[in-house]
């Protein structure tokens, strides 16, 4: 089995080095950036295309739905019932339905698997993995997922998978908020940020963005390990799927806005826990 993955960014690299390092046979990969295409272990090509024709199961991480669609219409040619798709990208659960229903019309088969955690865990191949797709067709892509990370969970059709992760990542930035707002405070009374976490290591405030932040914070050491720009387009994609919804969220309101002030500064580029200047 022949394993192709189209976007080598941030995470897309270091997951594809992973795949690349345990997989028993031959891996492409393939960036828009020539430079990118550098895998140990992987054979590069020169267009998502001719990575499609070459592999079995096809994975993509790219970083919003244009991206995604423009990716899916490119390689559609080379698609057919002996073809695995599984889109790794955060994008809008519909979105993702709409390109998996054209995938399928060719025969071949669509998975969403979104990941959790950052560019260390990707590393480490220890990334959490939400998966929407058939029952059947997740039994068969397991073993691939579990390259790149150890916790795979299987949320249900095409599109679950998208909405756990927009869930996730709606709550992760409600948390940090919460951080960000109440450590400025603590800060204001004399209270600096390791001390602070110290003491909410004591109680039930405990974090795993507060415990994996607070060195980085402390240091004001903003080096992307997930950009602001990317949990920007995450959190206004859980508003529309509130909308959409029916469902009232005042906080995830509130965070919104912080990201969007962040971003009008001209943080985008920054890790995503730089948004603490905007509470600042």
């Amino acid at each position: 089995m022949k394993i192709g993955m189209i976007g080598l960014g941030i995470m897309g690299e270091a997951m594809c080095t992973n795949i690349a390092a345990k997989h028993d046979d031959t891996v492409y990969c393939y960036d828009i950036v020539p430079e990118k295409r550098t895998i140990p272990g992987a054979v590069a090509c020169e267009s998502s295309l001719q990575l499609a024709e070459r592999s079995d199961v096809i994975i993509s991480m790219v970083p919003k739905a244009a991206h995604a669609w423009a990716v899916y219409r490119e390689i559609l040619p080379a698609l057919g019932a002996d073809k695995i798709c599984i889109d790794m990208s955060t994008i809008e659960p519909q979105e993702s339905r709409n390109i998996a229903a054209m995938v399928q019309e060719t025969g071949a088969r669509f998975a969403d698997a979104p990941v959790v955690k950052s560019r260390p865990a990707a590393e480490a191949g220890k990334l959490g993995i939400y998966v929407g797709c058939e029952e059947s067709l997740f039994e068969e892509i397991l073993p691939v997922l579990q390259y790149m990370g150890e916790n795979v969970i299987r949320l249900g059709g095409n599109g679950a998978g998208l909405v756990m992760k927009i869930c996730h990542n709606a709550l992760v930035s409600q948390i940090q908020n919460g951080v960000n707002e109440t450590a400025t405070l603590a800060q204001a009374n004399g209270i600096d940020i390791l001390t602070f976490a110290k003491a909410i290591s004591y109680g039930g405030g405990q974090n795993f963005y507060l415990d994996s932040k607070k060195q980085s914070i402390a240091e004001e050491n903003f080096k992307t390990a997930f950009s602001i720009e990317n949990m920007d387009k995450d959190v206004h994609i859980c508003l529309k799927l509130a909308k959409e919804s029916g469902v009232r969220m005042p906080g995830e309101e509130n965070a919104v806005r912080v990201y969007e002030t962040a971003m009008e500064k001209g943080l985008g580029a920054e890790d995503f826990s730089a948004t603490i200047k905007v509470v600042r």
